[in-house]
């Protein structure tokens, strides 16, 4: 049977816009894409010369913006950010690590209380909306069970003056022998129940004793900020638990298409903070810039 022709045009139309429709439910069933902010560790960059002088290599090498300790001269670092543009987004605590919160020594958690107060008192200044800060350090005198108790309790006592400020307090993964895993993690962050008490994710970090991807859909928004670092296992196993991390980004054990995958799907759209060896130079800090869209770009 012959079909007329203005049938066949209708039919054509109706296939085409049926596989337009299919080609959309296909595209809105993909993570979305996010706009990910890139800075840098302010520690990390090791150009020679002023403060100034360490923000400009930073602006010209690609960076949006920088994480410095906190305690540094406020001033110096308000006129570098005013004069070059860059953001500070994230604080990192420059006590943490000396001064315990699970410390069995009242006067050690009060200065570490302190650390963490003065923290988010600089990160307001700055404009910076979390402050990344280690909660406790489990040693052979600190018992898990204690660094627990201790460090929360120590924590709920600076939440006040974070929603004051209306600075997050986010939580980094590191090498503390504490909160080793994603679901820890969140029930960690979850007991505080405040929206001020959040997570700072270090994705190298993690390869020691797991998979970034699989930590990021369960601490999901509870993310605040990102340090982006790279590890190799291979490195680990032959030279020793520190040579993982001489690896350049895009070099070691990160998969990183899957650890963006992850990130998209949780539409993080926060900001990435490069903590890594190879920003002792301005060529240094471009060749670290540009590894760094290659991971965003997934």
């Amino acid at each position: 049977m012959n079909t007329p022709l203005s049938n066949v045009f209708k039919i054509a139309a109706s296939a085409g816009a049926a596989t337009v429709a299919a080609q959309t439910i296909r595209a809105e069933d993909q993570p979305k894409k996010t706009q990910i902010k890139k800075a840098i560790m302010l520690g990390t960059v090791g150009v020679k010369g002023s403060i100034l002088e360490k923000f400009k290599a930073i602006k010209e090498a690609g960076f949006a913006g920088v994480e410095p300790s906190s305690h540094m001269d406020v001033n110096e670092l308000l006129k570098a950010r005013d004069e070059t543009g860059l953001e500070i987004p994230s604080v990192c605590c420059g006590t943490h690590w000396k001064e315990n919160l699970a410390s069995p020594n009242p006067a050690e958690r009060a200065r570490g209380l302190d650390g963490l107060r003065q923290s988010l008192q600089d990160a307001r200044k700055y404009g910076a909306s979390s402050v990344l800060f280690i909660s406790a350090v489990v040693t052979k005198e600190v018992s898990y069970g204690d660094a627990y108790t201790r460090s929360q309790a120590e924590v709920r006592k600076a939440i006040p003056l974070a929603e004051e400020l209306g600075v997050k307090i986010a939580i980094e993964n590191v090498w503390n022998n504490f909160l080793l895993s994603p679901m820890e993690a969140a029930r960690y962050v979850d007991e505080f129940k405040s929206p001020m008490v959040g997570w700072h994710f270090d994705i190298g970090n993690v390869l020691r004793y797991g998979w970034p991807e699989q930590w990021i859909p369960v601490l999901g928004s509870r993310i605040q900020k990102l340090h982006i670092k790279e590890y190799s296992r291979d490195k680990m196993l032959s030279g020793g638990l520190w040579k993982g991390f001489d690896a350049p980004l895009l070099e070691g054990s990160n998969n990183w298409p899957a650890i963006v995958k992850a990130l998209r799907q949780i539409n993080y759209t926060g900001w990435a903070i490069a903590e890594q060896g190879g920003g002792g130079s301005l060529e240094g800090l471009k060749n670290l810039s540009e590894r760094m869209d290659k991971i965003l770009a997934g």
